[in-house]
């Protein structure tokens, strides 16, 4: 499922505009960016968590020139699903 897929099931499901939906999911998207990048973690009861997760700083390897690299430590975005939701999702998905 695309982005737009999902404004389209929105939309139809809730009788909201397109455009109406496009604007509020593009805003969540951005408030969940600026939020992680401004290392503040959102938390949303019975769906999940978006967390900033630090990696520490590691020794790599550059295979084509066979040196070592040093790779600093940095911050990457996450997502932990919440309890309910992962229940739901063993519960529904059956391949």
């Amino acid at each position: 499922m695309r982005k737009s897929d999902l404004i389209n099931n929105i939309s139809e499901k809730t009788g909201i505009p397109k455009v109406d939906v496009l604007v509020t999911v593009e805003n969540f998207i951005k408030e969940v960016k600026d939020n992680l990048a401004s290392g503040e973690n959102i938390y949303i009861r019975g769906f999940g968590s978006f967390i900033t997760k630090k990696r520490a700083a590691k020794i790599g390897r550059n295979i084509k020139q066979n040196t070592a690299v040093h790779i600093p430590e940095h911050y990457i975005p996450a997502f932990k699903p919440a309890k309910e939701f992962v229940a739901e999702v063993k519960e529904k998905y059956k391949p």
